[in-house]
């Protein structure tokens, strides 16, 4: 038995983790899932989004399956995310981007893992004002040999684990000489540990063209923060979009799995968001705590939904009229 912290979330949040869940449990894994609240939700319940009962559930726990939450723009509260993640040290963020047959996109056979550290760059939180008038933002960016140590030999033992052939470490160490100086140099004393495993180096924004150009080229791509929260948008965006992402953000202690996407707040209520992202996202968690056999499962029946292309929602195929929690009947049906 797994006890996992459940936090629904903003917007769309509750349809597809209710549809989530419920593939879950079809799967033949046990879990108890003891759910908590943060966000919008819980700013208007406890009036913070992120309430001492939640993170008290994760410290017992350790383990987080978590929907979207919308963070409000501009002064007040930071990322909730961003928050979670610096809170239970969850420095790894590991986006996956594969390919899905039944799904057109400008791309087939890409399989892309972004490996994000987590808690630093520029993400870190170190913002404030220059002078009472607050005409200059200064925002902080940190880099440490600790962090960053960790992260590329997270890395390299993923692409290891994985059967991945190559690693590209994208940085801009050819301006911010200092910060992704350190990060590349780093990197380069990390590699040579794998032999066999190749070392590639890019330029942040010469990644970005060749992402673009020819995908294929790129295997597992490790990464500072705010680098990795754009290079898996766009790689999301060469597979089909946000809807079929995953997010996996991993520390020592705590694991948290989620959508990449955001809560659509236009789309909520209306039973038509696609819940496969998030669904992975179950399969990741699953497969972290060693339930393989039903991950597996899981994969095996929503690739054949997709396949099929006729119980999935709108977004995948905009002549169908299947809702969310009919694409998750349809999956559970396929698993039997």
């Amino acid at each position: 038995m797994h006890k996992v912290t459940l936090i629904k979330g903003d917007g769309i949040g509750p349809s597809i983790m209710d549809a989530a869940v419920s593939v879950i449990d079809a799967s033949g894994v046990e879990i108890e899932w003891e759910e908590q609240h943060a966000g919008l939700a819980a700013q208007e319940q406890f009036n913070t989004p992120l309430p001492d009962q939640t993170l008290e559930s994760i410290h017992r726990t350790r383990l987080v399956f978590k929907g979207p939450l919308t963070t409000q723009l501009g002064e007040g509260f930071r990322s909730i995310n961003v928050a979670m993640r610096q809170e239970f040290d969850l420095y790894s963020n590991i986006r996956p981007a594969k390919s899905w047959n039944g799904i057109d996109s400008r791309y087939h056979d890409i399989d892309i893992v972004v490996i994000r550290e987590n808690t630093e760059g520029l993400y870190a939180g170190l913002e404030h004002y220059i002078g009472i008038k607050k005409n200059i933002a200064e925002s902080i960016a940190v880099i440490t040999r600790e962090g960053t140590e960790r992260i590329i030999e997270f890395a390299f033992e993923y692409a290891k684990k994985n059967q991945r052939r190559k690693v590209t470490v994208a940085h801009k160490a050819n301006i911010l000489k200092f910060s992704q100086g350190l990060f590349l140099k780093i990197a380069r004393e990390i590699a040579p540990r794998y032999p066999e495993i190749e070392c590639d180096e890019r330029i942040i924004d010469a990644t970005c063209m060749h992402l673009v150009m020819d995908p294929h080229q790129f295997d597992v791509i490790v990464t500072t923060n705010m680098f990795g929260d754009i290079l898996s948008d766009l790689t999301s965006g060469l597979v089909g979009g946000l809807g079929m992402v995953p997010g996996a953000n991993i520390g020592h202690d705590a694991a948290l799995f989620e959508a990449v996407h955001g809560s659509a707040p236009d789309i909520a209520g209306q039973n038509i968001a696609n819940p496969v992202a998030v669904l992975l996202g179950g399969v990741m968690m699953l497969r972290h705590v060693g339930e393989d056999q039903a991950a597996n499962r899981i994969t095996h029946a929503v690739e054949q939904i997709i396949d099929e292309g006729k119980y999935v929602t709108p977004d995948l195929n905009p002549a169908s009229r299947t809702g969310t929690d009919e694409m998750a009947r349809a999956i559970i049906g396929a698993m039997d």
